[in-house]
């Protein structure tokens, strides 16, 4: 059975987010992976089994691998946004004017993405990119297999779980994470998955 490879990360000095917080996180995205893989293992095993209880396991497993596989994937967009260090958006480029044509200006789709990532509960806020109507649309996640918007392409991935901001934050610095999040955002990768995206 081919399986999902753990990506590595090569993450600078961040500001705000510690490097111990990063390095608890990562261990957390290898879980999906490793997770992700068990599941699939499982469900071949299940599959061939072909009796009562191992068609309920597969189905049961089955159900959970979209939590382990989009925690993996999301982590992975999360995780590669901050690598090689903060790079502005291109003023003049593709995504800015997409945000722009959406969203009337930049400005106002980092104010209404900065409240959904504000959001009550653990989640994801996305930025995603639509290829049937070739727009960008915001979107909540409740955890991580809850409100993907299907056939559409992540652009950009903020970990709303607290698991990633209580160490250095504290639950009242929610608000100051999220600032931090864009501080330390490498938007050339972000543009870069808004060019894979409309392939």
């Amino acid at each position: 059975m081919k399986k999902f490879e753990e990506k590595k990360f090569d993450i600078p000095k961040l500001k705000g987010i510690s490097e111990k917080n990063i390095a608890e996180h990562l261990k957390l995205y290898s879980g999906y992976v490793k997770h992700a893989n068990l599941i699939l293992s499982m469900v071949e095993m299940y599959n061939k089994a072909n009796d009562e209880g191992g068609q309920y396991s597969l189905s049961e497993d089955t159900r959970r691998f979209s939590f382990e596989f989009n925690g993996m994937r999301n982590h992975e967009y999360y995780f590669n946004a901050f690598e090689n260090g903060p790079t502005p958006l291109t003023a003049s480029g593709e995504l800015a004017r997409a945000i722009a044509d959406e969203w009337g200006s930049f400005d106002e789709w980092l104010a209404r993405f900065k409240t959904i990532a504000a959001t009550r509960g653990v989640g994801w806020a996305m930025l995603y990119f639509d290829p049937v109507s070739k727009r960008l649309i915001n979107n909540w996640n409740d955890e991580q297999h809850l409100g993907q918007l299907n056939g559409c392409r992540t652009v950009l991935a903020l970990d709303m779980w607290e698991h990633s901001y209580v160490y250095d934050y504290q639950p009242s610095g929610k608000k100051q994470y999220i600032e931090d999040f864009f501080a330390n955002l490498n938007w050339k990768a972000i543009e870069n998955n808004f060019t894979e995206a409309k392939k």
